[in-house]
Parts: C-alpha cells; sequence; structure tokens
C-alpha cells in the first residue's frame, strides 16, 4: 500500500546544541524520530547495523501469464476498474491488466489515497502475493505505486520497526546513517585472515552489500546468515563481546579484595572451615572438595574473586557456600548470602544456621517482609559486625544495610538479578576501596559455548557429581484428559506417608490465556481429596502467609501442595515423591527441570508428571514437544541445557544477566562455534598489542553497555 513521504533522516545527536538554540534546551522530536530512538537507533552505526528481516525483489517487472499462483511477484498494468464493493464490510476492488493476462487487487482497510491512486486508466506496479481466486487471480492488500522511473538495481530491505516508523523514512535513515557511520577497519588484516576458512570483505563492503544485495544473490545465505558479508558481521560482533569480556576480567584483575588466609581470632584452634566439615551429617562428594578447593584457592588471593558455582539440582552447591562463608569469618571478616526470593532465603537460612550457630557464628536475617524492630536489631548486629554471615533477600542491598567489613558476596540463583543488584551488594565493602570477593551460583547448568561467550569474564566452577542417596526421577507426559489417573496415583502416594507438589502457571483468570490456574485448582484438589489438607502457595500472599503454608508443608502436616513457580529453586523436603506440572507445554526447559529437582530428594522413588493440555489444536507444537521429550529421556542437567539451547536459544540462560551483556544480535553460538573460537584466540592479541583499536572495536559495537560486564 502507499506510504507517506519519508521525512529527511535521522542524524547522530550532536554533543553541543546548533547556534541560536540555547544550551541545555533540545528541539523537540517528531514521531519517527521516538521512534528511532525506542529502537536504539541513536548513533550513525546503529543505524548502520540495523540489518533487514527480509527482502523484497522490486527489481524486476513480471508478466502475469508467466507467474504461478503462490509466488510473490511484482507486475505493471493499467488499472481497467475500480470500485468499492459493501458486504459484510467495506471492499476496494480494483483490477489491473497487464496486456497478458488480468488481476483483481483487494483491499479491505483502504483510504482515499487508495482510490486516487487506484483510479480507472493509471499505469501502476503492484507487487505481492498472487492467489487464484473465484473471480480469476488476485492479490490482497498488495503494495503499490504509479509506474515510471527505472527499476531499483538491488533487493529492497525490508527492516524492523514499530509504530510510528514507516519503511520509507527507516530506508532513507538508515541510508543517511550508513553513508556517515565511521566503517574505518577496526581488525589488523593479519589478525582477521588468521585460521579463517575465507577472505572477509570489509565492514563497510559487507553491510552495503546486505542493506543493497544485488539480485543475483542467493537469498537463502542471506536468510540463513551464512553469505560472506553476514560471517563478516559474525567475526566483529563475538570479537567485540570476546574483547569486553577479557577487559573486565583484566580490569578486576588490578583490584583489591581482601586475603582470606587464616584464622583471625581462633588461632590452633582449628579452622572454622575444618570445623564445618567435622560436624556435617554427610561426606562430601569429589566434585564438591574440588570446587571447595577452587574456591578457597582464590579466596587466599589479594584480587577479587568472580566466580560461578553451578551444579545440577541437588548437586549441593548450599555446603559449597558455607564452607567459604565459613572462611570469609574465620578470617575475621563478614559474609553476605542474597537469594532472589524469601522462600529460598529462609531455606538457606534454616540450613546454614544449624550448621554454623553451633560453631558459635551468629548469623542475621534480612527480608523486605520483617517487622521494624526485629530489622533494626538486624541492621545493628551487621553494622558491629557482631553477625558474621547476612542472608536474605533484596533487602541486603538497600541503603540503610552498613556491614563493618564485608568481605565475600555469595549470590544464589544469580541470573535472577541484574546488573545494578549486583553491582550493589558489591559496593557495601567500605573499607580501603576494596572490593569483595563475590561467588554466584546457578542450578542452570551453562553449555560450554555460553560459557565461553557471555561468561568468559567469570571464573567457572562445576558441580559434575549428585551425594549419594538422590533417586532417579521417572518423568512422565500425561494429557490433563486422564487427570483422574493423576488424582487417583496421588491418593495412592499420600496412602504410603507421601507428600505431593502440583505446580500450576496462573494465580487468577487471564482472559488471553486459557489455563487453570492455581486458586482453582487448589479448590478442586481439596474437594477430591476431603481428608487431605491441601495448601496453597503462590507470590501474592502476604510473606506471614507464604511462611505459614511452607512450614506446614516442610514439617509434613499438609500431603499436598498447590503452587505457583515460587517454589522451583531451594524448596527442600525429602519426603516430597510426586511432582504434577500442570501446562507443561507453557513452561521452559530449564524451569521443568528445576520443578522436577524438588522431589527426588529422598530414600523414597519419585515421578514427576508433565500434564499439558492441547486446547483445540489436535497436537502439541513442534518446540513444546521437544521440551517434554527431553524432560522424559535425561534427568542429567547438564543434557538438558544443552537442548534448552538448541530449542530457545541463550536468552533462558543468560536471565536478567541480559541487562548488561547484550545478546548476540548475529551470531549464533550453535552455527557459530568456529568463529567464537577465533575470537577467543584474537582478543588477547589484540588488547595486548593494538589497545587503541581493541577500545575503538568495542565501543562501535557495544557502546557503553560494556561497564556492565564489570558486574
Amino acid at each position: 500500500m502507499m506510504l507517506p513521504a519519508a521525512p529527511a533522516p535521522q542524524t547522530a545527536p550532536k554533543t553541543a546544541p546548533p547556534a541560536g538554540r540555547p544550551a541545555g534546551k533540545a528541539p523537540a522530536k517528531s514521531p519517527a524520530q521516538k521512534a528511532l530512538d525506542k529502537l536504539g537507533l541513536r548513533r550513525d552505526i546503529d543505524l548502520a547495523l540495523h540489518l533487514p528481516l527480509r527482502y523484497e525483489d522490486e527489481t524486476r517487472i513480471v508478466r502475469l501469464i508467466d507467474a504461478r499462483d503462490g509466488e510473490v511477484v511484482q507486475i505493471e498494468g493499467e488499472v481497467t476498474h475500480s470500485e468499492i464493493l459493501i458486504r459484510s464490510r467495506r471492499q476496494l476492488l480494483v483490477t489491473v491488466d497487464d496486456g497478458s493476462d488480468t488481476c483483481l487487487l483487494r483491499f479491505l482497510n483502504f483510504y482515499p489515497s487508495h482510490q486516487k491512486t487506484l483510479s480507472v486508466g493509471a499505469r501502476v506496479r503492484v507487487r505481492g502475493e498472487l492467489r487464484g481466486g473465484f473471480l480469476g487471480r488476485e492479490m490482497m492488500h498488495p503494495h503499490f505505486k504509479l509506474a515510471g522511473g527505472e527499476l531499483p538495481g538491488a533487493l529492497t530491505p525490508v527492516y524492523p520497526t514499530s509504530a510510528g516508523l514507516p519503511q520509507v523514512y527507516l530506508r532513507k535513515a538508515v541510508l543517511s546513517g550508513l553513508a556517515r557511520a565511521d566503517l574505518s577497519e577496526t581488525i589488523p588484516a593479519p589478525l582477521l585472515s588468521k585460521n579463517m576458512p575465507q577472505r572477509l570483505s570489509t565492514l563497510r563492503e559487507a553491510l552495503q552489500f546486505l542493506h543493497h544485495p544485488t539480485p543475483d544473490a542467493a537469498l537463502q545465505t542471506l536468510e540463513d546468515r551464512s553469505h560472506p558479508a553476514w560471517q563478516r558481521l559474525k567475526v566483529e560482533e563475538l570479537l567485540a563481546q570476546q574483547l569486553s569480556q577479557l577487559q573486565a576480567r583484566r580490569v578486576r584483575a588490578a583490584m583489591r579484595a581482601p586475603a582470606l588466609r587464616g584464622s583471625a581470632v581462633r588461632g590452633s584452634q582449628g579452622s572454622l572451615q575444618m570445623k564445618l566439615l567435622e560436624r556435617l551429617p554427610f561426606q562430601l562428594t569429589a566434585a564438591q572438595l574440588r570446587v571447595g578447593a577452587e574456591i578457597k584457592a582464590d579466596l587466599q588471593k589479594d584480587i577479587p574473586m568472580h566466580r560461578l558455582l553451578q551444579g545440577d539440582v541437588g548437586s549441593g552447591k548450599t555446603v559449597v557456600a558455607a564452607l567459604a562463608a565459613a572462611r570469609c569469618i574465620d578470617a575475621g571478616w563478614q559474609c553476605a548470602l542474597m537469594a532472589p526470593t524469601e522462600i529460598l532465603a529462609e531455606q538457606h537460612f534454616r540450613k546454614l544456621l544449624s550448621w554454623l550457630e553451633p560453631l558459635g557464628i551468629k548469623t542475621a536475617w534480612l527480608t523486605g517482609s520483617q517487622k521494624t524492630k526485629e530489622r533494626r536489631e538486624m541492621l545493628a548486629l551487621i553494622e558491629s559486625g557482631e553477625a558474621g554471615l547476612v542472608i536474605g533477600t533484596h533487602a541486603v542491598i538497600q541503603d540503610k544495610v552498613v556491614f563493618k567489613n564485608l568481605a565475600l558476596a555469595i549470590i544464589d540463583e544469580q541470573h535472577r538479578f541484574g546488573v545494578a543488584q549486583r553491582l550493589a551488594l558489591r559496593s557495601k565493602m567500605t573499607d580501603g576501596g576494596e572490593e569483595p570477593h563475590l561467588l554466584m551460583m546457578t542450578a542452570t547448568p551453562i553449555p560450554r559455548t555460553l560459557a565461553m561467550s557471555y561468561y568468559a569474564d567469570l571464573d567457572v566452577s562445576t558441580l559434575d557429581e549428585l551425594p549419594p542417596g538422590r533417586t532417579a526421577i521417572v518423568t512422565k507426559v500425561v494429557s490433563d484428559a486422564r487427570r483422574d489417573e493423576v488424582i487417583a496415583r496421588i491418593q495412592a502416594q499420600i496412602a504410603e506417608g507421601r507428600q505431593i507438589y502440583w505446580v500450576c502457571p496462573l494465580i487468577e483468570e487471564s482472559e488471553s490465556i486459557d489455563l487453570v490456574n492455581a486458586t482453582q485448582t487448589h479448590q478442586a484438589l481439596s474437594e477430591a481429596l476431603p481428608d487431605v489438607l491441601v495448601g496453597l502457595l503462590h507470590s501474592r500472599m502476604p510473606p506471614a502467609e507464604k511462611k505459614a503454608v511452607m512450614s506446614l508443608f516442610v514439617d509434613g502436616v499438609m500431603a499436598v501442595l498447590v503452587s505457583t513457580t515460587v517454589i522451583e529453586v531451594g524448596v527442600d523436603v525429602p519426603n516430597a515423591s510426586l511432582m504434577v506440572i500442570e501446562h507443561a507445554e507453557r513452561f521452559g526447559l530449564s524451569q521443568l527441570h528445576q520443578l522436577r529437582g524438588r522431589v527426588g530428594r529422598g530414600a523414597a522413588a519419585s515421578a514427576c508428571v508433565l500434564l499439558y493440555s492441547t486446547g483445540d489444536a489436535p497436537r502439541l507444537g513442534e518446540v513444546a514437544r521437544a521440551r517434554l521429550k527431553a524432560m522424559v529421556e535425561t534427568n542429567d542437567g547438564f543434557e538438558i541445557a544443552r537442548r534448552d539451547l538448541e530449542i530457545r536459544g541463550p536468552g533462558e540462560f543468560l536471565g536478567a544477566r541480559q541487562s548488561g551483556a547484550p545478546l548476540l544480535r548475529f551470531a549464533d553460538l550453535q552455527t557459530d562455534a568456529a568463529l567464537l573460537a577465533w575470537a577467543r584466540e584474537v582478543a588477547p592479541v589484540m588488547l595486548d598489542q593494538h589497545a587503541e583499536l581493541a577500545e575503538r572495536h568495542v565501543l562501535r559495537w557495544l557502546g557503553g553497555k560494556a561497564e556492565f560486564l564489570k558486574a
């Protein structure tokens, strides 16, 4: 359809106001300029790197007699008939004759400008999908314009856009930005060609081609991003990412942290770590001992530790964190542990209190729901240093929390926290400008390609061994049409003295998503199990009510807990042996695995039932089917993570880290592993031998976002 004439193209922001305009008073932005800002297109280089979603071939005219139904073609002909037809709704019907055949153009939405341009006798160029119809061949809502002028010599780009930003305007803005942008080479030629299977074009050549490819270009190589021009952009992007990660690592290496090398108080009586190991009712696995040694070595250095501890559900990350905390406190410093939810924070508090309190360690507890008096007491313990360990939620990083000498910050389920929150916890150290050591934990194992890219600035420790006694979990995929059978299974489990989780994705009715919510499910199960205490837990409940419900379930008084995903991590009830996940097809794979990990924590055989609903559809979607199939086939969190990366890409693994480290826009970690390996090899050479070029390269691709990688 016709588009309005494009305004003048967007220009790069100026550092000073033009003459005649007072400093500090920016001109009002047009709606199109605001839309450009919304897309993040503020610099010339941003416009140059805003690449097409697809292309339209307007380089040739096709005769109707030669075109096939289903093809997207451009025709040129004369309008022989135009009328507005009023039936169930108004339609504009236009007939175009190109000399070989006629075609009907049908518009359900149209404006007076449509009628004016498509008036009888006008010669027009029309592009759209050709269909066979009752009245002959037709196009529905095609693009059109008056004929005339030369045909373009390149494919027409179609860009990602937003409301208020027509393609015509965006094309001109991108073309203008591409012409002005500094696209000088920042990668020395010898490094660019190192271990490359093919010669790559310059950055400017690659971008000019991708914005305006020639008609003979293989569309498949453009769409799957295998064309050499795409390879050049991927190389640039991956190198920028690796450079920024390596810069962050080197900046941190220049910082200083307390060296936690021994007991500051207890002298020869033995370290707190040794005393804790002696009191534990279990033996550490070889993996826990190995990771504990890696963390100990880090804490003994005066360089801030920045370590990610990854381990499958139930692999024993908490005890490793407890040993690190004991080493920190033994050296005379404070340790803070922050968890994303109050349920998880309280779980840590109970467990660590039982381990550390007998050793004389005082632990403070901080959450947003605390009463004023209790909170004031906790803040005093923290500020005086009497509390060696502080456990809590986001409340730990609030301004009123003042540590005497924080030396170790532990963040559980780190992907739930944003960059700003991690920085806030690190800033709580006030002694001589030193940085605290940072240990981040995740129960979502990180696939190797992600560890090499998005987590390249961290040292990664892996718990790849489950403690003895963990039972295998049998996973079944069941249609919700068999709900009665599942309830019968629940009754059998309760008769054996076992407990059950039933997880739902919503807590209230939604007009847009037709799901059985937790409230309804709780009512239905309460009616089906009249002699059983069935509890309800969701995120909108008051904290005190949540705590009371969890206490009843943990103590074994409550047999069935209906919950939303607030129990996804941290909840440890060994007597729970059955997990039912309602509408499992709506959950991500790693989330399903986390939920399944709430059972199988005791000696009893455990099972996970994935209830799915297809609604009106006869079959599950392809992605949902792949997720459920993976859950049935493996309990291995590392294999789950690998498959999740294949199915969904890196976003789910990165979580809130995305706010600091932007996702790769062009490269694909699955298909571009060789290019990632090249970037990892070249990055240190660039920093060491071509520091100025490296700085320009990172600034071009990441702008100010690279600073957030320090978190």
